[in-house]
């Protein structure tokens, strides 16, 4: 009976699953690009592509370039899941900067952002990728 009941379970569950996607609790590109705008594109550039006027400054004064969001590659995985560049790593570097996770100093921690707002920009951020 046991069994019976954790096989019905696991059905459901997979019928659901795809009839939820998984993307159902995503964040909103379109208010992550509001933010990104105010915060990020000084360094990442318009586009994300790492082109914007400080980014520019930074990479002519030897400094490392910020990510380029077109290409959709992360080096930095925080949350140590053995993957990089998982939602949670890029929140994680989002809130605390890269340089806690052996990343750039020149990734700058940002302070006061809501989980909706980190929701929102990891959203946008994906949506760059070419």
């Amino acid at each position: 009976m046991t069994r019976f009941i954790t096989t019905s379970l696991l059905m459901t569950a997979m019928v659901l699953g795809a009839i939820v996607p998984s993307t159902a609790f995503a964040g909103d590109a379109e208010a992550g690009k509001a933010k990104f705008m105010a915060l990020c594109v000084s360094c990442h550039g318009e586009s994300g592509k790492g082109d914007g006027p400080t980014g520019l400054a930074l990479a002519a004064a030897g400094q490392p370039a910020p990510r380029d969001f077109t290409v959709g590659e992360f080096v930095l995985d925080p949350d140590k899941d053995g993957t990089k560049g998982t939602d949670a790593d890029i929140k994680m570097v989002i809130v605390n900067g890269a340089l806690v996770y052996g990343g750039s100093p020149l990734m700058a921690p940002i302070a006061g952002l809501t989980d909706a707002d980190l929701d929102n920009l990891v959203a946008f951020i994906r949506s760059l990728k070419q």
